[in-house]
């Protein structure tokens, strides 16, 4: 077990220098790991953290007067990190005077990948960038890249400069605020007194030292500053979010850590990730938090808020509308790929409010559901308007998933039954445009587009499975540019999402149904081999492993 966090306040005098003046002894903080929200201690899982020292800034740009530097670094690497701490690189920052640099500074400073001749050979190679600058490049572009009103990394709102130090010597400066990290943090609450802290006034300094990952550090404390963490970690993927998670988990960052679960839940796995997620979740002991749900996927034993329209919402929604009513089908084809791809190229994603968009989808699907229940009565007077609604609410499904507010839909449509009891009674050649509306949600949940709870999720197959299976052949006779294989992808990893006994369910039902059905079933034999090492090949490995440590137990306690 590791052991408990130490923590040291230093103050330093901010009278001229004194040599008979001597420095005061650092004051030791009461450990605060026995405070608990969550069932686990910083102190006890707390890989990334070792020492945390505060420091009264004493020079007028608020840095301490150390002198001392972050190791051993390559000469331009050390100026870059110097600049970085000093916020020359802070976008507000004007830029430092500078004399003409000598001819050996020009020299000292070349780039590291010029070309280079190996000794005794006429060949030519490029000598690979530093790791650690690489690293500090990447950081340097998370530091300075804020969206409009985030206060992360603001040296002018900012009351503390932290410090992140890893193992192998890397060193980054970044300004934060007491107040966001004191609210979301257990381990701050603690460590940042605020007893203490007024005695030192504003700025001070606080570093973080000997962290396994800098990067991930700081996409932690990023986190802290969004409004909704959730929505930030659909853009990471597994290996990042399980790096959140660990630092999350060790400075006690609650909704950092639900946060990871429900998207580690939700999200699609790659074979080799699921050893890493159940690694990680072991090593933290986040049961009792929602772990036990993510390790139900591979073991059997174990809102977004409403957003403000701007002027062009009117224009865009108008927009919209004429595309969704235009009798002309083929220019309503050609119009739908414009405005959607005018959508996608909108990266503020404020113009159209959530409502806005789901009041058309709901006049979409009313429309779809009074025709089809119209056709299952045997009135096929307005068939033709069940092609089309259907059309028209996969268009605007696409929008939905680009902006990442698609869950309600996949509620609303798992919950269809009517539709789904009335489907076999409404002809096949009317119908099968409804089951593209279904495709496009497994293509969805498959990539990780939508993550929806375990039970909406399961929802969804139980109510519309069978009549995508019905549909599929004429599916993939009538659809124009039909990618049979990436809808077999996203049903096969939609399946995978559940809990390991009701894949079982669903594979051995599939199973049965294409090899009496062919073509017309859709091929998911990949989830289903999946499926079977999961179910087989893993339970045969720990069954082997407790009979084995059953002998050995029985064999040490005879005489």
């Amino acid at each position: 077990m590791a052991s408990a966090t130490t923590t040291s306040l230093k103050l330093q005098n901010q009278q001229p220098s004194n040599p008979k003046h001597q420095e005061p002894e650092p004051v030791s903080l009461p450990d605060t790991s026995s405070i608990r929200t969550l069932p686990f201690s910083p102190a006890t899982h707390s890989p990334t953290l070792a020492t945390m020292n505060f420091t009264h800034s004493s020079s007028p740009n608020g840095h301490s007067g150390s002198g001392q530097g972050p190791g051993p670094f390559p000469s331009n690497f050390t100026k870059f990190n110097s600049a970085l701490s000093a916020g020359l690189l802070h976008p507000m920052s004007p830029p430092p005077p500078r004399s003409s640099p000598t001819l050996s500074e020009i020299m000292a400073t070349e780039p590291d990948t010029r070309t280079h001749t190996q000794p005794g050979s006429g060949q030519m190679f490029h000598q690979i960038p530093d790791k650690q600058a690489l690293a500090m490049q990447r950081i340097s572009e998370m530091l300075v890249s804020k969206s409009p009103g985030n206060k992360f990394n603001d040296a002018v709102s900012s009351d503390i400069k932290l410090t992140l130090s890893s193992k192998d010597g890397l060193s980054v400066c970044m300004n934060v605020h007491r107040e966001i990290l004191v609210a979301n943090s257990r381990f701050f609450a603690g460590k940042l007194c605020e007893r203490l802290m007024r005695k030192q006034g504003v700025p001070y300094d606080v570093e973080i030292a000997e962290c396994d990952d800098v990067e991930v550090y700081i996409d932690a404390l990023r986190l802290m500053y969004c409004k909704d963490v959730r929505r930030k970690l659909m853009r990471e993927d597994v290996s990042r979010v399980l790096g959140i998670l660990k630092v999350s988990a060790a400075i006690g960052f609650d909704a950092g850590v639900l946060s990871c679960l429900e998207y580690l839940e939700a999200a699609p796995w790659s074979e080799d990730e699921e050893d890493k997620v159940s690694s990680v979740l072991s090593e933290l002991h986040l049961e009792a938090v929602g772990a036990g749900e993510v390790l139900k996927r591979v073991s059997t034993e174990v809102a977004n808020e409403n957003e403000e329209g701007n002027d062009n919402e009117e224009v865009l929604l108008k927009l919209i509308r004429v595309v969704l009513e235009g009798k002309d089908e083929k220019a309503r084809r050609e119009m739908k790929g414009l405005v959607l791809k005018m959508l996608r190229e909108n990266s503020s994603h404020n113009d159209l409010r959530k409502e806005s968009l789901y009041s058309a989808c709901d006049d979409c699907l009313q429309l779809l559901r009074y025709h089809f229940l119209q056709a299952a009565a045997s009135d096929l007077q307005d068939v033709r308007q069940i092609a089309r609604q259907a059309d028209n609410l996969h268009w605007i499904l696409d929008i939905l998933v680009d902006r990442q507010i698609a869950e309600d839909f996949l509620k609303t449509w798992a919950s269809q039954s009517e539709l789904s009891k009335a489907h076999s009674k409404v002809p096949a050649v009317h119908r099968f445009e409804v089951s593209r509306v279904t495709a496009r949600l497994f293509v969805g949940i498959g990539k990780g587009q939508l993550l929806a709870s375990k039970d909406v999720r399961c929802l969804l197959l139980k109510t519309w499975l069978v009549p995508f299976y019905d549909d599929f052949g004429w599916m993939r006779r009538a659809s124009n540019g039909l990618d049979r294989h990436l809808i077999e992808d996203g049903l096969s990893n939609t399946i995978l999402t559940l809990p390991l006994f009701w894949q079982q369910e669903i594979f051995l039902a599939w199973f049965d149904r294409f090899l009496n059905s062919g073509e017309d079933c859709p091929n998911i034999q990949r989830g289903f081999e999946v499926w079977w090492r999961r179910a087989f090949w893993k339970r045969n490995g720990e069954l082997e492993q407790t009979r084995h440590l059953q002998t050995t137990t029985s064999s040490i306690d005879k005489p």
